[in-house]
């Protein structure tokens, strides 16, 4: 197939236009080199809880060409922008996000369900998606939640008495994402958005009043600074850790050969024949 159309466009009136054009200059510069299939915000503005002073993460999936997978010589599965201002920018090969996908990797999910996108194909993203449903194991992705979630608790939590405020969501997103995941078992998609994370996650009222200051704060502070972590939603974060360990164990999980079909065909699919 030849690059696809870029027909998604979800950024809307409130973001930065000079971070838009930027960004889209740079995916152009590719041209050539790849066709870029999606291009999504990730980090604290696509989860929903940015600051004023937040960097733009943008992340995108991307595909050479048909005969450049025929190579005896592997090519570099990333591809990465110097970071100038506020932007980041960096992608993946498709081939590399599919892999990832299989063995639990919830950041291709996240970047699929991000509702801040600067451009794409919006039948790869709904295939993706369709993939991800049918591919993605809950138990994985549940795991890599706990690891993310314990690995940001042990960075940030060290002294309950001074955390800094702004990174308490870095460990209380994991947790409830992992609620969200006991919640509905037979899903293995949760939501992007904090916020549709805790709304469908039947939080105590009491969490739900902290995480909500705590969140307007965030919004409207360029600095938090540090404080004692808000005993609640300390005791949150660790029952949450605490029954994933219990309810998805650490154990390796295979692939099935119905899987790997799948996640080939859909390769074949979108790799176009030239760029």
């Amino acid at each position: 197939m030849s690059a696809p159309a870029s027909d998604l466009c979800t950024l809307g009136a409130d973001f930065d236009p000079g971070v838009r054009e930027d960004a889209r200059r740079r995916l152009a510069s590719l041209k050539g080199e790849c066709a870029v299939l999606l291009a999504v915000e990730s980090g604290s503005r696509a989860w929903g809880f940015p600051s004023p002073d937040s960097d733009y993460d943008c992340r995108f999936l991307y595909a050479r060409s048909r005969e450049s997978y025929l190579s005896l010589f592997s090519q570099r599965d990333v591809i990465e922008f110097p970071l100038e201002r506020v932007l980041d920018i960096n992608g993946w090969d498709l081939a590399k996000a599919l892999r990832l996908l299989l063995k639990g990797n919830a950041v291709v999910i996240e970047w699929l369900t991000s509702p801040l996108v600067y451009e794409g194909d919006a039948a790869f993203r709904a295939g993706l998606l369709e993939l991800a449903g049918q591919v993605a194991k809950p138990a994985l992705i549940a795991r890599h939640y706990l690891h993310l979630g314990e690995r940001q608790r042990r960075t940030y939590f060290a002294d309950v008495r001074a955390v800094p405020l702004k990174k308490i969501f870095y460990a209380l997103r994991p947790a409830i994402a992992l609620r969200w995941l006991r919640m509905h078992p037979e899903a293995a998609v949760a939501p992007m958005r904090f916020q549709a994370l805790v709304a469908e996650s039947d939080l105590p009222g009491e969490a739900r009043q902290v995480i909500d200051d705590l969140l307007e704060k965030k919004s409207h502070t360029r600095e938090l600074g540090r404080g004692p972590l808000p005993p609640v939603i300390g005791a949150l974060i660790d029952a949450e850790y605490e029954e994933a360990r219990r309810a998805w164990p650490d154990r390796a999980a295979k692939v099935s050969p119905m899987e790997r079909d799948l996640a080939d065909a859909f390769f074949r699919k979108w790799i176009p024949e030239r760029v």
